[in-house]
This record gives C-alpha cells, structure tokens and sequence, in this order.
C-alpha cells in the first residue's frame, strides 16, 4: 500500500480535523439554505396564510387549557371521567358568562360610555392646566437654563398626531379584519378546547412517534420542560393580572375615582405584559386623576404604589416564583424587541416565547458540547515558559 500523500495529510490536518473550520462549513450551509429559501419565499404563502389563521385560536385555547386541565387532571385521579369534568367545567362557565353578561357588563358599558363621552371634556381642562404650567416663570426658568424649545416639541407632536391619525383612516379595512378574525377565534375556541383538553395526554406520544428512536428521550425531556415553562407562566401571570385588577378596583373605590371598574379591568389586562404593563395600566387612571384634582393625583400615586408593592413582594413570588429564570433586564428587551417586530402580539407573546427558544436552544448547546467536546475540561493544553505546549492531567482531588 502506497502512503498518503502530503497533500491529503495536510488538508485532513487543517481542514477536516480542524473543529472551527467545519463549525464555519456549517453556518455556511445553513447561510445558504436561508438564501435559496428567501428566494422562493412564495411558494410558502399556503402556510403563512394557515398560520396566520390557526394562530389566535391556538393562542386563546392554549391559556385556557393551561388554565383548566390541572383541574381535570386532578378530578381524573379521583376516577372522574374527563369527558364528564369538562363537561361541567363548561357549563360552569358559560353560567359564569351569564352572570357576567347581566351585572358587570351593564356597569362596565356604562362607565365606558360616560368616559367617552366625558373624555373630550377632560383633554381640554388638562391643556388648560398644562397651558397654565407653560406660562408660569418656574416653567420659563426651566426651559431658559435647559435650552429646551417647548415650540418644536408641540409642532413635532402635532405633526405625528396628524400622520397617527391619517394611519388610522386608512387602516380601518386592517382593523375590521382583525376584528373578523377574533370573533372567529372565539367560535372555534371552545371546540378546539374540549378535544384538547380530552386527548391532549396522547399529543407528546404522537409527536415522539415521527422522532428517531435514539432522539426520543432527549426530546420528551425537551417537551416536559416547554410545557413546564409555559403552564407556570401562563397561569402565573393570568392570577397575578387578575390580583392586579382586584386590588386596583378597591383602590380606586376607597380613594374615589370616577370609573373605577373600567379602569381596574384596564389595568388587569394590561398587567399580563410584565414590567411595562402597569405603566400603561396607569397612564388612564393618571389622566382622569389629574383632572380631578391635585389630592386625587397623590392618592392614586399611593395606590399604584402600594398595588405594585404588593404584587412584587407577595403576590407574583407566590405564584410565580423563579419558574422561568430570567433576568427582567432581558425581558424588557425581549418585550422591546418583539413588540418592533410582531406588534401586540408579539409584546404578549414575548415572554413565553424566549422561555421556549432558551430550553430548546440550551439544550442544542448541551447536544453540541457533548458532540464537539471542545469544552472538554478531562485535559488543558498550558503553554511553557519555553513556548511548548504541556498537557497537564487534572488533579484527583481529595479523597472522601
């Protein structure tokens, strides 16, 4: 046998036997595949249109059955049938509907249309006062010693006051689509639901059937832990939302607030986006509080603060507690982020959806690290103080 040529040696050397080299083949590949496919996006459109259509009801009935299957679950243990629990979980709520639809909604309408009505009334009494905070000499000294021209900051403000509003004419056809696509949404949901919530037990096995065997395990582990990620969170955050908008509502009461419900159920829905929610929660209530009065303004300042004191040192540890380990630096800019990109949607899905990426890509890592052992820690390559390289064995450490 002749011996390999010097050639083939080297190029197996530096090339093949290089572990950075093939990790830049590979994103080189996929850099490819992405290219080729964003040149025949079209022949996608079939499933974007689907996935478009699917997404909300899957969206809607995923926090529902987040929501109720612990409960079916439970009584499935105490040898009721599912069939039977939900059942009467849906009787349940289409009784607490009824009973919704005749008491709140009526107060709710009421209040909304007084607000409406009231509204125009409210924005000319706060330009009045802000006029009157422009015109004082605290304000003129202010903007003397800031070099800040209040002038280009109205003109700037008008102008996108003008174009937010042509924006809004010209998109009605896009927000009666949308509205179509939620009343459709909500038909589907409680079908979706009762089979979901009656054979969702069979989705993992039917799943891991199309896995290759050797990568079943691995990836049950993945699905145990996306779907422990995102019931903790989905269930955490609607009870927190909803203790939100309790504690706000007796706030409100007790301070006297004018549309203290509306503004409670403003505020609990809002609170389902983590950190920025309560902020816009409590821009409403700040307006209506400053037109008030001074005295209500810091009395709602109080509320808010101790509603947020509360849920941040009691409430959302309970319930929440350190599920989904991320730091709120990173969910701000995933909010941030996914709010520039999808929208609204993309702000409520933020967080769910960066819990599900980090497990999956975590794992990716730890299949790799495992593959290319280049964080190996069994040998250290140390460079002498002659320029050689020593491979130093690890220590046995002591014994126990």
């Amino acid at each position: 046998m002749g011996s390999t040529p010097l050639w083939s040696q080297r190029f197996k050397k530096f090339f093949l036997n290089n572990r950075f080299v093939l990790f830049l083949l590979i994103v080189l590949l996929i850099s490819l595949n992405i290219l080729v496919f964003s040149k025949i996006s079209f022949v996608f459109t079939p499933i974007t249109v689907l996935v478009k259509t699917i997404l909300l009801p899957i969206i809607l009935t995923g926090a529902i059955y987040y929501l109720l299957n612990p409960l079916v679950d439970w009584l499935e243990k105490k040898r009721v049938r599912r069939a039977y629990t939900i059942t009467g979980l849906y009787l349940l709520i289409a009784g607490l509907i009824t009973l919704l639809v005749m008491t709140v909604v009526p107060l709710v309408q009421e209040q909304i249309m007084s607000l409406v009505e009231n509204f125009p009334g409210y924005m000319t009494e706060a330009q009045e006062q802000f006029a009157l905070l422009i015109g004082s000499n605290l304000f003129h000294q202010i903007q003397e010693t800031s070099g800040f021209n209040f002038n280009d900051l109205t003109r700037s403000l008008t102008e996108q006051g003008s174009d937010l509003l042509n924006n809004a004419w010209s998109g009605i056809g896009g927000f009666l689509g949308a509205v179509k696509n939620v009343v459709l949404a909500i038909i589907t949901v409680p079908f979706i639901l009762f089979y979901l919530l009656k054979d969702g037990k069979k989705l993992p096995q039917f799943i891991l059937r199309y896995v290759p065997i050797r990568l079943r395990s691995q990836t049950h582990h993945v699905m145990t832990e996306v779907n422990g990620q995102i019931s903790s969170y989905i269930r955490g955050q609607i009870i927190v939302s909803f203790c939100i908008g309790v504690l706000m509502y007796i706030g409100f009461v007790i301070i006297g607030l004018d549309y203290s419900l509306t503004l409670a159920i403003i505020a609990s829905f809002t609170s389902i986006v983590p950190y920025l929610g309560p902020a816009i929660a409590i821009t409403p209530a700040l307006i209506i509080a400053i037109v008030t009065s001074p005295i209500m303004l810091v009395k709602l300042i109080i509320v808010w603060t101790v509603v947020q004191l509360i849920e941040g040192k009691f409430i959302s540890p309970q319930i929440m507690g350190k599920s989904l380990s991320i730091h709120p630096i990173t969910i701000i800019f995933v909010i941030l982020t996914a709010g520039n990109l999808f929208g609204v949607l993309g702000i409520i899905l933020a967080v769910p959806g960066y819990a599900v990426l980090k497990v999956i890509f975590s794992h990716l890592f730890q299949w790799f690290e495992r593959r290319s052992r280049l964080y190996d820690p069994i040998t250290a390559d140390v460079p002498s103080p002659a320029g050689e390289i020593i491979t130093e064995e690890p220590q046995p450490g002591p014994e126990e």
